[in-house]
This record gives C-alpha cells, structure tokens and sequence, in this order.
C-alpha cells in the first residue's frame, strides 16, 4: 500500500511539470531507462516526498516501465485488435505481490474463453471476473460487457467445500458460488410471492418494517425487488462473518443489482443500501483489490449521501427515532476508515490523516469497556446487548442496563402483537374461506382492505360478480372502450383489464386502483381471481400460493439460517478488524521523513 501511495505522490509531481517518462529522456530507444535522467530526477522528488533517493528512484522506473508497457499495449491493439487487460489474482495466486499481471487477449472472446485461459495459466479453478464491480457473464463476449484495452479485472476464487460429490462434471462447471446464487435467489423468491394466507409457524413468510417494526407498504415489483436484495445482503454479510470474502463479494454484488431495480425514493428511505456499500468495499479491502479504487470511491461516496438522506445531516432524523445515535456511529467509523485508506492511496496524506483523526476519535467513544461488558453479562444480558447498549448510552453502565431492558420489554410487545395480528388475519382468512372463497383470494383482498373483514368481503363480492360478467361476455374479455381509456392515461393492457375486472368494469374505481398500485398490479391480480359457489366445501378449495414443496421448505429454511435474528445485528461490530486496519493506517502515515543526503 505504501507504494502505491508513492507512485499516486510522484504522478502528481509528473502530471504539474508535463513530465513524460515513455519519452526521451527519460526512456531511450530500446525502451530502456535513460538513467542518468532518472537518477537525476528521483533526486530532485526525494526531497519533496520525504523518502530515500533509492526508494523515488524504483517508484519512479515503476510508473516508466507501466507506461512504456501502455504504449506498447496501445500500438499492439491499434495493430492487431489484441488487448492488454490487467488482472487482479487472488492473493495467493500471486507469486510476487509488487509484479502486476497481465492478459493480451481480443475482445471478441467470450468471458468463458478468457476464465478458461486463467484458469490454466494461473492454476486456478472456479473463477469469476468482476469489472467495477459487476460480474461478467461467461456466455457474453468481453467487449459487450464494457471491457476495454488496459480494463482492470478482478479475479475471485469460488470455493468448492460446498460442491455435492454426485455432481456431474457438466453440473461442476456452473461452480459452487453460482449454485450458493440460484439457491439464495430461489429461496427469496419463493418468500416474496408468499402472501401470509398460511399459518406463518408452519409456512414462514417476508414482512418489510420501518425502524419500529412498522411494516411498509411497497408496490409488488419493488417489494420483490427489495426482498431478494435484502436476502443477497444477509447472505454475503454471512459469509463475511466467516471470512470468506470472495464468495460474499460475490452476494453482495447480486444485492447491489437487485437494489438498482428500486426506486430512488425508497433507496433513500432506508440506510440498506448504504450498508450494503459499506460492505461491498470492505471485501475489496480484505481481498487487498485496492486497485478497484474508482468504484469504491463511488460506493463510498453514495454510502455517505444515502446515510446523510436517512439520518439527517446531524443525525436528528435517527435520534427522533430511535432516542440515540451511539450504534450507527460505528457505521460512519468504517466508512471514514475505508476514505481514509482510499486516500492514502491517492497519495492524499493530508486528507488521510484528517479522516484517521475521526475514525480514532469515534473508535476511542466506541470501543467496549471490558469491565462494564463483564459486569452487565452478569445481569444476564448477552454479550451483543452489553455492546450496543454501552454504545447507545455513551458507556454510562446503569442507563445502558435500563436500555437493554426497555428494548428487550419493547420488543417482546412487538412480538406479541405481531402474533396476535398474525391470528387476527389467520381467523379472518378462515371465516373468509368458509364463505366459498380461496385463501389466497381472501389473503389479497385483506390486503387491500387494510384488515378489514367487512371490506375485503365486499371486494371479493366485487370480483366474483366482475369475473362472472367476464364470463357472460362472449368475447370473454372487459368492455374495449373502457380499456382504451385506461390505456389512454398510460396505464398497461394487463394492468388495465386486471383492474377492471377487479373494479366491476369501474373505470372511475379502476383508475384509482391502478394510481394506488403505481401502476403495476401484482401477478395474481393479473390473473382472474378463482370463483366458487357459496355451497363448494372447503376442501374443493383451490391450492394457495403460499403452499410448497418439500424442495422449496428446504429451500426457504436454508436462506432463513443467514437471515440475523436481531434486527441490529448490522451494527455489533466488534471493531477488531477494524483496529487492524487502523494500526496499518497509522503505521503508513507515521512513517518519519528520511534524510535524503
């Protein structure tokens, strides 16, 4: 790191003079150093960067031979379409850390091609590419996916501890991550279509909530959206517990694409996102990837706004609703921490410094008294509570146990009101079924009812009486004029006619429904909702949506163990890793100036 922090110094020196390293003098014609340039311009620099003449004087041949390797690089591909790409192997796949590695290769291959190829050179096996920070395709060619001559790729490593023995050898190539990806997505899907018209003890379902356990009302497609990206999160944030980092990385990529598919207002309501960004650049640093320095400078970036948006500038937004703002401090400690190594690496020491100074002030107010830990476990409380207690009371001992206790008492109430409207809707579905109508029908109208059992019987009314219509109507479709009309106000054909039916052939009713909705109704409003007489059974009930089979159980129980227990499980950081990469930064930053005589 600290070389990279010279080199980034001496290009700023170079950039100020128009100094070009590639041309005479200072590179001769068989692309040699012409030394005594070189030496003569490390001495001129060693003073100004504080370091020994040997020391600017290998940097600076560092950054001349790069850029002669560049030009070269240019002229090949003007010649021969053949590029040179930069790779960044895993740490030990490196056999000298300071040696950078390079591919020539065309940009008409298929990333499968090139991981193939790097796979054989480097003695490799189950890798994939990431180019700012997206995960290349391996059936799409690298030219369709951005890549361009002298990219910079990330190579991760996927870990096969998990690959299933009786695994074909076609099956082995889609690589353990890809299968841990499908899994995941799968399981997550299944949890974001169920819709709580099963008892929840026996068929778990996804409810998203405010800070205060509130939950949230968001349109299907978003809540779909958000539910994946949360579950992609929980898993990475998984894996980074157990330090497995390229394959977390791999997760929280899949959470980031998920998220961009939410809407701006809902991303700036909530601080997932800025997690998620937080610990998207935290891999790149534990994979020692620093060279990803463009889009880590930009995650961190839009980690800072999103954070600024839901706290508040002074963070009045998070103490009115929670009361304190001592366990979100360590979030704002990683991310002055990460913009602090990222601009040591700049060679931005002055700005480096100024962050460290902050990191080590909230570490100092952060850190966990052992004693006062020791002594509130010997309440009882658990060793997470003991932290985030001490943090939300600024380490005062007897405010931090009357917390702990307020917040275990608080969230025992929501729990049991949580089950006791759990009941309330399983009991209102029953006596809703028992009057002819499917469970899911009952769920949905529910839903729209707000609760409300007198209402959603009316809107199920509402709907078998408009699917009976459709029925009648020989074209077996609602009236075409009044879907034009939808249609004119903007509104999709499905949507349009969906709500029509919903609404009884209301437009007036219908266009409500839709602006409610944004728009966009859920799949199974899309679909005519199922009607049975008041005489069918319950038995002759149509299965739910929420019923599922002994591979999805064991799908959505294997996604739920990654799922945190505690909904501020996010914020117990020990700080451990931290105080690393703080004793690192101080040692880089501490460094004294040599004599240079």
């Amino acid at each position: 790191m600290a070389e990279q922090n010279t080199e980034a110094k001496l290009k700023n020196l170079l950039k100020q003079e128009k100094i070009q390293l590639w041309n005479p003098p200072y590179t001769e014609q068989d692309q040699q150093p012409g030394q005594q340039h070189m030496q003569e311009l490390a001495e001129r620099y060693a003073p100004l960067v504080c370091l020994p003449v040997s020391e600017v004087g290998g940097a600076l041949e560092s950054i001349r031979a790069q850029a002669v390797k560049r030009g070269k690089g240019n002229q090949t591909f003007r010649e021969t379409n053949v590029a040179t790409l930069e790779l960044l192997l895993p740490r030990d796949a490196k056999k000298d850390p300071k040696v950078k590695t390079y591919l020539e290769t065309r940009l008409d291959m298929s990333v499968q091609q090139v991981v193939d190829r790097i796979a054989e050179e480097h003695g490799l096996r189950n890798i994939k590419l990431i180019l700012n920070g997206r995960t290349l395709s391996a059936e799409r060619r690298l030219d369709e996916q951005g890549v361009k001559n002298h990219s910079k790729m990330m190579v991760l490593k996927v870990s096969d501890a998990e690959l299933k023995q009786q695994l074909t050898e076609e099956e082995e190539e889609k690589r353990n991550q890809e299968e841990s990806i499908q899994r995941t997505q799968k399981g997550f899907q299944i949890l974001s279509e169920r819709d709580g018209s099963e008892d929840p003890d026996t068929t778990p379902f996804l409810e998203i909530a405010d800070q205060k356990g509130n939950p949230l009302k968001i349109p299907h497609k978003e809540k779909k959206a958000l539910i994946l990206a949360m579950g992609f999160h929980e898993k990475g944030r998984a894996l980074m517990k157990r330090k497995q980092y390229d394959n977390a990385l791999c997760h929280l990529l899949q959470a980031d694409q998920q998220f961009s598919k939410c809407g701006s207002a809902l991303l700036s309501s909530v601080d997932n996102y800025a997690v998620l960004q937080l610990d998207i650049v935290w891999c790149y640093w534990a994979l020692e990837a620093l060279s990803c320095l463009d889009d880590g400078r930009s995650r961190l970036q839009r980690a800072e706004d999103c954070f600024l948006r839901c706290y508040g500038v002074q963070q009045e937004r998070l103490l009115m609703i929670k009361g304190n703002t001592g366990r979100e401090e360590v979030l704002f400690l990683r991310l002055y921490l990460l913009q602090s190594l990222l601009s040591y690496i700049e060679g931005n020491d002055s700005q480096a410094r100024l962050l460290l100074s902050k990191v080590e002030s909230l570490y100092a107010r952060l850190s966990p008294d052992s004693e006062k830990m020791a002594q509130l476990m010997a309440l009882g409380f658990t060793e997470r509570e003991a932290r985030l207690g001490l943090r939300a009371c600024g380490g005062d001992l007897q405010e931090a146990a009357i917390h702990i206790s307020t917040g275990r008492q608080e969230r025992e109430e929501l729990k049991q009101r949580e089950r006791q409207k759990r009941r309330t809707r399983m009991e209102a579905i029953s006596t809703l079924a028992e009057l002819g109508f499917s469970r899911s029908d009952a769920a949905r109208a529910l839903h729209h009812a707000d609760g409300n059992v007198d209402r959603a019987y009316a809107i199920l009314l509402d709907s078998s009486h408009a699917a009976q219509a459709t029925n009648n109507n020989t074209e077996g479709g609602v009236s075409p004029e009044k879907v034009e009309q939808l249609l004119y106000l903007g509104f999709e054909r499905d949507s349009a006619e969906a709500a029509l039916r919903l609404t009884g052939g209301d437009v007036q009713s219908a266009t409500q429904l839709l602006l409610d909705n944004q728009g966009v109704l859920s799949p199974e409003l899309l679909s005519p909702p199922s009607t049975s007489s008041s005489s069918s059974s319950p038995s002759s009930e149509e299965p739910s949506t929420s019923s599922s089979s002994p591979e999805d159980s064991e799908l959505v129980n294997e996604v739920l163990e990654d799922i945190a227990h505690h909904e501020e499980d996010y914020l117990d950081l020990t700080l451990e890793e931290e105080n690393e990469l703080i004793a690192a930064m101080k040692a880089y930053l501490c460094r004294e100036p040599t004599q240079t005589v």
